[in-house]
């Protein structure tokens, strides 16, 4: 199979593409930065110049290829209205479909987010059959985002693309160069995060996440969801064990109004030309948002199991973060 890899310089986007490598796949990895070149050193691909925003050099990217891993995951980190950033990513990802339906692709695969699934009222793991109604109560970007793309995903499919969608659940890992999950590794390891939110979670290793998405790639059914696991935990039991590895003091829980009140403080000393909010709105709902998932399906279907522990996970990130000069 050859696969294109769109956000191939990001975390899962690396992940994938080492995984695929193994495998013995065809890789096209797409960039946007030339400046992020090296981080393809060591694999054996073509390199193609992408920019999402205007689908320059999508029609290109696509010649040739089977499969293509949408992987450029939105991060929402500025402050913004919800519907602004729905808007923003509803539009690039039509350009991306527009430029699939002129190509013969054998699979597309959406990289999708835990957090645009509804929470189990009976408190049992979730799977990819929790939706909600309608769209998510609540303004967070971070949630509306993830949930309208994920909608969007699956109305390409109704319409007869071979899309499919892979959801790797909290990940940590090398490669993270955002940072983006590793960010409440990162600010915990610099004595940067005193507290946190309580809440719960599953966690997967990026190597992990990175197999998974390729099995969605080679073996995916249209309009379906796949939840790649690891292992479920929470807030408390994460922060404390992040805190034994790195060294540090464990960070101590404060209720979701406190961080509420501390993060629209900081958002509004940004509005008045002040530093990024280190507590923003995604930060908030990666912390408060979750619950425990069962990967059963993707088992069962596409014979995907983790196979890296947590603990584990977030050594092998903490030690990413200090090789790239992240972390002194």
């Amino acid at each position: 199979m050859h696969l294109l890899i769109l956000g191939a310089t990001g975390m899962l986007g690396q992940q994938a593409a080492r995984a695929a490598a193994a495998a013995g796949h065809d890789l096209s990895l797409a960039y946007r930065d030339p400046r992020a070149l090296p981080r393809f050193e060591g694999l054996r691909h073509r390199a193609v110049r992408v920019d999402l925003d205007s689908g320059s050099g999508l029609a290109e990217a696509l010649d040739g290829v089977d499969a293509v891993l949408h992987a450029a995951a939105p991060y929402p980190t500025t402050p913004r209205p919800w519907r602004a950033e729905v808007d923003a990513g509803l539009a690039r990802m039509a350009t991306f479909y527009r430029a699939c339906e002129q190509r013969p692709l054998q699979r597309i695969v959406y990289l999708g987010g835990a957090i645009a699934l509804q929470d189990r009222a009976d408190g049992l793991p979730g799977d990819e059959t929790c939706d909600y109604p309608g769209r998510p109560p609540g303004g967070n970007p971070y949630v509306q985002l993830k949930w309208a793309l994920d909608r969007q995903a699956r109305e390409q499919a109704a319409r007869g693309l071979p899309v499919s969608i892979g959801i790797p659940t909290m990940t940590f890992g090398e490669y993270d160069y955002g940072p983006t999950t590793g960010r409440l590794l990162l600010m915990l390891a610099r004595g940067a995060l005193p507290n946190y939110v309580r809440g719960r979670r599953n966690v997967i290793y990026g190597g992990d996440a990175g197999r998974g998405l390729v099995a969605v790639c080679e073996h995916g059914r249209p309009a379906e969801r796949y939840l790649l696991t690891g292992e479920d935990s929470d807030m408390d039991q994460l922060t404390a064990l992040m805190a034994e590895i790195a060294g540090r003091p464990r960070p101590k829980p404060v209720p979701l109004p406190v961080v509420r009140a501390v993060s629209a403080v900081q958002t509004l000393r940004w509005r008045f030309g002040g530093p990024l909010p280190t507590v923003d709105a995604t930060a908030i709902a990666v912390m408060s948002g979750g619950q425990h998932l069962s990967g059963a399906k993707a088992q069962r279907e596409l014979g995907f199991k983790s196979q890296v522990p947590l603990r584990e996970a977030l050594a092998r990130a903490l030690a990413w973060f200090r090789q790239v000069g992240y972390l002194s």
